[in-house]
């Protein structure tokens, strides 16, 4: 039959609307849809394992006729069910525990592939992970019981649901494969696929779906892995397109105000510090000045590594919004944050005689109202704040710039409206969470980057250690050692309460027993569920120096500086990524004292050379980099609140080479043709409105 790409995948041959409603449920509609349904792994039976060759405690592959089969009760009323394969060498069982459903579909004479682990049960027993069959009975369980060895067969498994095998997905496929791929247009220009080396469509997908078995030096890289490639290219490409697009209305838009390079104020401040600026530093202050003094918007973002010193960057934007009768406001995600921010510029600005205002909840509503008063009048030209900023009774004369720590604690909603209270100002977010290059420039697209990973001389390197449960004593007696000299040590585990379904020490709990172990030092606690009043109250008496020792979940991940705080003792770490326990050992060092993160653990070898891994580097980046290599990209791209994107065919841990191909590529495109209106990018446009709907309200503006 004819039909096109949008044709509802109901009426191809084979399907019909029962098997229609199981492939929606894997969100295969349209034709389309089924031919980017492919496979996520493959079953290679071009090294079919002879049965007389079966090793005990190995894997293997095996093919075989089915010679008898039978469903066996155990004692657990657990039902198994068992067939015997033969091969031209010999026979073997196969046993399927609690799958007793298929004696309905696996009968004698049938020539069955199957693989898993062979173990031992009266006699060499295959146990199954896959088993597919190659070809129905001949009518005789005496039919030829071979299929050689398998040459050129390469098995694809495709995502399946319940009422719908994978058998019958491929089957579905192969039937109307090379018709579908008749079909397909490659919209993707042809010279960007050669740039970046890539098949075309239709090449890309029949790889996918029908892989050639790789022999010889070909057999280094998957077949199908060029096919991957390719549609991974693409849905980075179409994500580049949007960031890029949202990179131009940033960079499109009016300036509010025009800059001047004025040196006065910043070179007074420079001289006033004591210490020297690292070249990282430097570097990001030239940067944001350039951005500033153009004729375009400021739109950066400031990635520092903990301790490499963010603030001061910011301030010396800051300082020239000032110089050009401007004002600068500081935004942070709480207000010990706000305050703590508040504490620094103060010092910091105090030799050039400016005084920041500092606008928080908790302060009274005179206070509040004799702050507005100041700032909307334009007698304050640097602020610092918290959410108390963004309300309608905060108003600014001449807003110039905007700075938002730790941004990804802020939705895009309540960016927008600091941002909103001037006349498009200059805007440089901050984070301290280090993220791999790759994930910046898909998470970051449409922003400057600037990045700091040189910490200040003068900054000690906490040292790590990792120790397990038979050292807790030892661990204990260390912290009651640094309290009785005056520091303090955070101590953080993975859960609130105990549970029965895991394993772990919680806060709660061990809250209570440090209170008794570590007397007479006291001890505090917070943790999620705390109203946030009453955590903020609790880590004012933690960094006044009330409480020697704080008990807490990783709300205290990014929080407050505590110079005085040399110990982190981190319990369950293999509960952590890395660049998570990286921002936990973060929230000591801050002052001149030696500092220690103690990891607490008891998990396998494994475990604890990824543990040990992380304690040997002190770079954020690097650590985040092996991150995204063992956890994905899953607890990286939490770094953005809102917005967010599934990769189905992109690897951001390897697949670096083609993020930066496809950025390169979009940025051409979209200066060239912003609103792609032009023939030649309308079906890119077409493309991105099916896969992204909000990103192409980007499109839509102007």
């Amino acid at each position: 039959m004819a039909f096109r790409l949008d044709t509802p995948v109901q009426f191809l041959k084979g399907v019909g609307p029962r098997r229609a409603e199981a492939f929606e449920r894997l969100g295969v509609r349209t034709v389309e849809d089924l031919l980017y349904h492919t496979p996520h792994r493959y079953l290679d039976a071009t090294s079919v394992t002879p049965i007389a060759k079966a090793v005990v405690g190995a894997e293997g592959t095996f093919v075989g006729r089915v010679v008898s089969k039978a469903v066996m009760p155990t004692r657990k009323r657990l039902r198994i069910f068992r067939a015997v394969l033969r091969d031209a060498s010999g026979v073997i069982e196969c046993a399927w525990p609690g799958q007793a459903f298929l004696d309905r579909m696996i009968k004698p004479g049938q020539l069955l592939l199957v693989a898993g682990p062979i173990k031992y049960y009266h006699g060499r027993q295959v146990v199954p992970r896959e088993q597919i069959v190659l070809e129905e009975s001949a009518g005789t369980a005496n039919a030829p019981d071979t299929i050689g060895d398998g040459a050129g067969l390469m098995i694809p498994i495709y995502p399946a649901t319940e009422g719908l095998s994978h058998r019958v997905i491929r089957n579905v496929i192969a039937d109307h494969l090379d018709a579908i791929l008749e079909t397909v247009e490659d919209h993707l220009p042809a010279q960007v696929r050669q740039r970046a080396k890539l098949l075309p469509l239709a090449k890309a997908l029949d790889l996918l779906h029908r892989p050639p078995a790789a022999t010889g030096a070909a057999a280094a890289e998957p077949s199908w892995e060029a096919g991957r490639r390719r549609l991974a290219y693409d849905e980075l490409f179409d994500l580049q397109l949007v960031v890029a697009r949202a990179r131009h209305l940033a960079k499109r838009a009016t300036k509010g105000m025009s800059f001047e390079i004025k040196r006065e104020l910043t070179s007074r401040l420079k001289r006033s510090l004591p210490f020297e600026l690292t070249d990282d530093q430097k570097r990001a202050i030239r940067e944001a000045t350039a951005d500033m003094t153009s004729d375009v918007r400021m739109h950066r973002l400031l990635m520092g590594d903990v301790g490499t010193g963010k603030t001061i960057v910011a301030l010396f934007a800051m300082l020239l919004a000032v110089e050009n009768d401007a004002q600068a406001v500081f935004m942070a995600p709480t207000e010990l944050l706000a305050e703590q921010h508040g504490r620094t510029i103060a010092e910091l600005l105090a030799p050039l005689g400016i005084v920041p205002e500092v606008l928080v909840g908790r302060l009274s509503a005179g206070e509040k109202a004799s702050i507005r008063e100041r700032v909307a009048a334009g007698h304050s030209k640097v602020i610092v704040g918290t959410h108390a900023l963004i309300q309608e009774q905060t108003d600014f004369r001449r807003l110039g710039l905007v700075v938002i720590d730790e941004q990804h604690r802020f939705g895009v909603e309540q960016r927008a409206a600091l941002i909103e209270k001037g006349e498009a100002p200059e805007v440089l977010l901050l984070s301290a969470t280090p993220i791999p290059r790759t994930l910046a420039l898909t998470l970051y697209g449409d922003l400057d980057i600037s990045i700091l990973k040189q910490r200040p001389a003068n900054r000690p390197t906490v040292k790590t250690g990792v120790r397990f449960e038979k050292d807790r004593r030892t661990v204990y007696e260390f912290i009651q050692q640094q309290c009785a000299a005056g520091r303090q040590a955070y101590v953080v585990y993975p859960v609130i309460e105990e549970s029965e379904k895991v394993d772990l020490k919680a806060a709660t709990t061990m809250a209570d027993v440090l209170r008794q172990r570590l007397a007479p030092f006291t001890v505090g606690l917070i943790h999620g569920r705390m109203r946030a009043d009453e955590r903020e109250a609790t880590m004012r008496r933690f960094r006044d120096g009330d409480l020697h020792v704080l008990v807490s979940t990783t709300v205290i991940e990014v929080g407050i500086d505590v110079p005085n705080a040399a110990v982190m003792l981190i319990e369950h770490p293999e509960r952590f990524g890395l660049a998570q326990l990286h921002q936990l050992r973060g929230r000591v060092g801050r002052g001149a004292n030696e500092s220690h993160c103690i990891l607490l653990v008891s998990a396998s070898p494994q475990t604890v050379e990824r543990l040990r891994r992380f304690a040997r580097t002190a770079d954020g980046f690097k650590i985040a980099d092996q991150d995204l290599q063992d956890r994905g990209i899953g607890e990286l791209a939490g770094v953005r609140q809102s917005g967010g994107f599934n990769l189905r065919y992109a690897n951001l841990a390897t697949d670096g080479d083609l993020v930066t191909a496809a950025r390169e590529a979009a940025l051409r495109i979209i200066e060239a043709d912003p609103n792609l209106s032009t023939p030649r990018h309308a079906p890119l446009r077409a493309r991105i409105e099916r896969r992204y709907e909000r990103g192409m309200e980007l499109f839509r503006v102007g």
